[in-house]
């Protein structure tokens, strides 16, 4: 049984197929670009684009939208794990070409890490809004 009360459960399975969708059809977008199609890549794009809104209204209800220290910190704290822990110990599991995948992900995760630091540095050194260029 699922420790999580169950509307916090939907939001959670809600928010995570509309985030897949959003990215398969970002993916589909890409492939129709590639074909020549653009008018279908942009018609991918609005879906997904449709499909993030949502996402974000359903992270919205669940309370995992807060202030910019605090979004700061959980993106962090999320990222450095899926980073140092979640995927180094898939790499391990997996056959070589999936875990080809999996470390440039890793290597993504340690600049968007870095990303993120640079971003809470120039917050927390700011009287407001971060500057344009961070």
């Amino acid at each position: 049984m699922s420790r999580l009360p169950r509307a916090q459960e939907h939001l959670k399975t809600a928010f995570i197929a509309e985030a897949e969708k959003a990215a398969l059809y970002r993916a589909f977008a890409d492939r129709a670009d590639r074909d020549g199609q653009p008018n279908l890549a942009k018609s991918w794009r609005q879906l997904a684009a449709d499909k993030d809104e949502r996402a974000v209204a359903q992270l919205e209800a669940a309370g995992r939208v807060h202030g910019a220290a605090k979004n700061l910190a959980v993106a962090i704290a999320e990222e450095s794990y899926q980073q140092n822990l979640l995927y180094p110990k898939m790499v391990r599991e997996v056959d070589a070409e999936t875990a080809e995948v999996l470390e440039a992900t890793i290597a993504g995760l340690a600049g968007d890490c870095a990303r993120l630091e640079s971003l809470r540095e120039a917050f927390n050194s700011s009287p407001g809004d971060i500057a344009a260029s961070a």
